[in-house]
């Protein structure tokens, strides 16, 4: 399937994104049912169809203008979008090999890559970047691995460590981050970052999901979806930001939600790295407006407005759109006659 990649989009300032009818197509609709509960959703990551679950990492006709928000956000703010604990170090590497035999295995006309030994040549056509290094020497690269790596990949990655039957924050880079702080989670166990989300603890899927990752084998990686709604087409949504974004909750109406509110889809698929035994944990972010889904896919939206008003409270409140859900709902009504129908799901 060819991808027409747009060259000039912007996720700030003039907010000139939007998605074209093909890519809206392609997306991984989070909402199985009418009514939402959190869940762990995990299943094996296999290629599906021709759409977001296709290839192993998904990318679109956003790449080039994500990366290119991911620099600008990582220049202007040194420090607090990349973090890595220095004994992470192999664990950076296995997730650069991971992603550079990903890429050119499932996009050859885009990346490439040849190894002699020690000696690595990739080529990023899309970025014009055409580099010589040698793995596992920091030295001949012009950022850690996994910096320079995830420059050049969409979503955010964030490496898991292994200790005493508990995965830990090790490493990550996040600049489409949904209101949280990547520097204050470096560190943090499964369940102390988990702990905020309403009755996981209780219900007993934290123990649960925890339990099936730490037996996650090499080779079989497995996905999710979550999801969560914002205001704007905004990457960058982090604590640290917060001044930035959060005044744009308070002019959200019924009139106009439907352009200004965007469905915020999370595809997180999760692989075990070789050597250093770590975890990656990607967050492939996708937005979407509620105007785009309607006119794309009014099943979709009749769906949406079901979910989102029958989603408790505490869900509402944790995942952030409180001062704008009825807004919403009140747009989304207009696309539900009531009716059941069958709601396809996009692959």
């Amino acid at each position: 399937m060819t991808i027409h990649f747009k060259q000039h989009e912007t996720f700030r300032d003039d907010y000139s994104f939007a998605n074209s009818p093909e890519c809206v197509a392609r997306l991984p609709f989070p909402f199985p049912d009418d009514e939402y509960m959190y869940s762990m959703n995990l299943e094996p990551h296999v290629p599906v169809g021709d759409g977001a679950l296709r290839a192993a990492f998904d990318i679109d006709e956003h790449y080039i203008t994500e990366c290119r928000d991911r620099a600008i956000t990582l220049e202007r703010d040194p420090g607090m979008h990349y973090v890595a604990a220095p004994h992470m170090m192999e664990a950076q590497w296995d997730l650069l090999e991971l992603i550079m035999e990903s890429y050119a295995r499932d996009y050859p006309e885009h990346f490439s890559l040849t190894r002699d030994g020690a000696r690595w040549h990739w080529v990023n056509r899309l970025l014009g970047i055409d580099d010589t290094f040698t793995f596992g020497d920091t030295s001949t690269l012009p950022y850690e691995p996994m910096e320079y790596i995830t420059r050049q990949a969409q979503g955010d990655w964030i490496l898991q460590e292994e200790r005493d039957a508990m995965l830990y924050w090790g490493a990550g880079i996040a600049t489409q981050r949904a209101d949280y702080s990547l520097r204050f989670n470096l560190g943090m166990s499964w369940n102390e970052f988990h702990g905020p989300v309403p009755l996981v603890k209780e219900i007993g899927m934290l123990d649960r999901a925890l339990k099936f990752l730490l037996r996650l084998r090499v080779g079989h990686p497995v996905r999710r979806l979550n999801w969560s709604l914002t205001v704007n087409p905004r990457l960058e949504v982090s604590a640290e930001s917060l001044p930035e974004w959060a005044p744009d909750r308070t002019i959200v109406t019924p009139e106009n939600a439907g352009r200004l509110v965007y469905l915020r889809i999370e595809l997180q698929p999760l692989h075990r790295l070789p050597r250093s035994n770590a975890i990656v944990f990607p967050v492939r972010t996708y937005l979407v407006s509620l105007e785009e889904i309607a006119n794309n896919n009014p099943a979709w939206a009749k769906r949406m407005h079901r979910v989102l008003k029958t989603l408790k409270q505490d869900l509402v409140d944790y995942k952030g759109f409180t001062r704008y859900r009825d807004a919403a709902v009140a747009w989304l009504s207009q696309f539900d006659d009531g009716r059941d129908e069958e709601v396809a799901k996009a692959e």
